[in-house]
């Protein structure tokens, strides 16, 4: 199970067993200033399918990604000036934070090593017409290279690529961590067998 808070437009999934902690820091006015809260119990599945409704199966995708390490004048400027040029209405652009207990642990200790930047972004051009898709392509592309510039981390999460990033971006995904993913993936997987979407060749 999974515990599910509603805080503006925000969605916060906690274990069930951290229930208690949840319930405290909202007595204590935690969520004071929203206009309201929930929390509730609820299987993953259905936390997984919330927004379905809103970006049913059969849209036109195109996703571009980077951790961001700062928010420079200069990079909010190359947002709001692509960010005001989006091709549909369900186009977006997204920056989840990248805080808390995730920081400390150190880079190395797992997989995923993109413990010190800020940010992860992800900006995605999304429309029913399949007549857009090289429109909601070249917006994406364009507003990334805008702004990538100023990411000097060079990675990204490796879900929000696109099937035409190449492997150094999936290098720089996982950064110093790579070579001993690489190591991982000869011994246990060595002929590549699990190699859908972008994966880690042996």
């Amino acid at each position: 199970m999974s515990v599910i808070f509603v805080v503006f437009d925000t969605i916060t999934c906690l274990p069930w067993n951290s229930i208690r902690r949840a319930e405290t820091e909202a007595q204590k006015g935690l969520f004071s200033v929203s206009y309201c809260w929930t929390l509730m119990q609820m299987p993953f599945v259905d936390l997984q399918a919330l927004f379905d409704p809103l970006l049913p199966k059969g849209l036109q995708w195109y996703w571009k990604g980077d951790y961001v390490d700062e928010l420079s004048d200069a990079a909010i400027g190359a947002h709001a000036e692509h960010g005001s040029k989006t091709p549909s209405e369900l186009s977006l652009m997204h920056l989840y934070p990248i805080d808390g207990a995730v920081q400390e642990v150190a880079p190395d200790a797992t997989a995923w090593g993109a413990r010190r930047a800020r940010w992860s972004m992800v900006i995605a051009g999304i429309d029913p017409d399949p007549t857009k898709a090289p429109e909601l392509r070249r917006w994406a592309s364009e507003y990334w290279a805008a702004v990538h510039k100023h990411n000097p981390h060079g990675g990204a999460y490796i879900n929000f690529m696109m099937d035409d990033e190449g492997e150094a971006r999936v290098r720089a995904a996982y950064g110093a961590n790579y070579e001993r993913l690489v190591a991982v993936k000869r011994k246990y997987d060595p002929a590549n067998l699990f190699r859908v979407n972008h994966n880690i060749r042996p």
